[in-house]
């Protein structure tokens, strides 16, 4: 009977207008991510792409998270960490649903991202990261659509954090 009466609950706060704006926007941050990946992979795999003096296109397949971190060849290894980011996925998105107006928007631009990069862990094995930042021989770790969504949506929710009290 409790699940019934959650489940209603849920499906109250799933229905409201603007959580329906919301998955909106998480489809369509998914969708432009998507979108430039498949853009690169059909056209910029053959090495480096010079694009101006501070950005080059590069193709590299991140078998890691975020910017490469924890990148192994172990299966098992590669599996968990995926599971671990559909649960984190799945946990956010409950979150969006009673979170305050502003912070919805955060949410949903991190869960885009992170579906982005979640779908190619499913169907690539792997991340396809290629914009590559750098000045003269310093290049900054390379990165994707998808990446820059979650970070633009954590620093917004840390600098949100610090300066809005509740």
């Amino acid at each position: 009977m409790n699940f019934l009466i959650r489940s209603k609950e849920f499906k109250s706060h799933l229905l409201k207008r603007e959580n329906i704006y919301l998955v909106a926007i998480i489809i369509a941050t998914f969708f432009i991510d998507r979108f430039s990946k498949i853009v690169v992979i059909n056209n910029y795999t053959d090495g480096v792409h010079r694009v101006n003096d501070f950005i080059n296109f590069d193709l590299i397949w991140n078998i890691g998270i975020g910017f490469g971190f924890f990148s192994t060849d172990s299966t098992i290894f590669y599996n968990l960490i995926s599971i671990i980011i559909g649960l984190v996925i799945i946990a956010l998105f409950l979150v969006l649903l009673t979170a305050y107006r502003y912070e919805k928007f955060i949410y949903s631009i991190i869960i885009g991202g992170a579906l982005g990069n979640f779908y190619d862990r499913l169907v690539y094995n792997a991340v396809p990261d290629f914009i590559d930042l750098h000045y003269a021989n310093f290049h900054w770790f390379t990165f994707n659509l998808a990446d820059i969504f979650i970070s633009i949506g954590i620093i917004i929710f840390v600098i949100r954090s610090y300066l809005v009290k509740t």
